[in-house]
C-alpha cells in the first residue's frame, strides 16, 4: 500500500469510525493504520466528556467492523483495536487545545524557518486558542501564542 493509499485508506476509515461513532456521541480522538498485508492493526482512540468505559470500546469495536468488513476497506485480514486516548491524550483538533484549557500540556515544535524559539520543547497549561494558535502560559508567568503550524505534536501532561 503507497504513502497516498495508505492515506486515503485512513481518511476512509475515519469517516467510518465517525459514522459509528454518532449515534453514541463518542469522539474520535486518532485513527492510525499500522504494518502491512495481513498484518494490518487498525488502532482507534475513542473519547467523550464523562469517560470512556470497556463496555464503549465494545460497542464502537463492533459497529466499526461491521462497517468496515461491509465497505471493504481493508481486504486483507486486519486487526481493529479501540480504546481510550489515556490521561496522556494526544491534542491534535483546535477543539481539543479549547476543550482542555486550564490542564497541563507538552508541545513538540516543528524545526525550521519561523522557529522563535530555541528549544523544541515547550510545558505549560493550556490558555485557549487565538489567531491560529494556541495560548500556553508558560513558568514564569510568561503567556505564549504558538501557531499551529509550528506544532509538530502536543498531548496532555499528567501531574504523577
Amino acid at each position: 500500500m503507497g504513502a497516498i493509499s495508505r492515506q486515503t485508506t485512513v481518511a476512509r476509515v475515519e469517516q467510518l469510525a465517525e459514522r459509528a461513532a454518532e449515534t453514541e456521541h463518542i469522539e474520535i480522538v486518532e485513527v492510525e493504520l499500522k504494518g502491512s498485508g495481513r498484518n494490518q492493526l487498525v488502532r482507534i482512540s475513542i473519547d467523550k466528556p464523562q469517560g470512556v468505559t470497556h463496555g464503549d470500546c465494545e460497542r464502537m469495536s463492533h459497529a466499526l467492523s461491521a462497517l468496515l468488513d461491509a465497505e471493504n476497506i481493508l481486504p486483507d485480514q486486519y486487526t481493529l483495536e479501540v480504546s481510550s486516548p489515556g490521561v496522556e491524550r494526544k491534542l491534535k483538533k483546535p477543539r481539543d487545545f479549547e476543550r482542555f484549557q486550564g490542564q497541563k500540556a507538552k508541545l513538540v515544535l516543528k524545526q525550521g524557518e519561523g522557529a522563535e524559539r530555541k528549544s523544541r520543547f515547550v510545558e505549560g497549561t493550556l490558555a485557549g486558542t487565538e489567531n491560529a494558535g494556541v495560548l500556553l502560559d508558560v513558568p514564569g508567568g510568561e503567556r505564549l501564542h504558538i501557531a499551529y503550524e509550528q506544532i509538530d505534536r502536543a498531548n496532555l501532561k499528567f501531574e504523577w
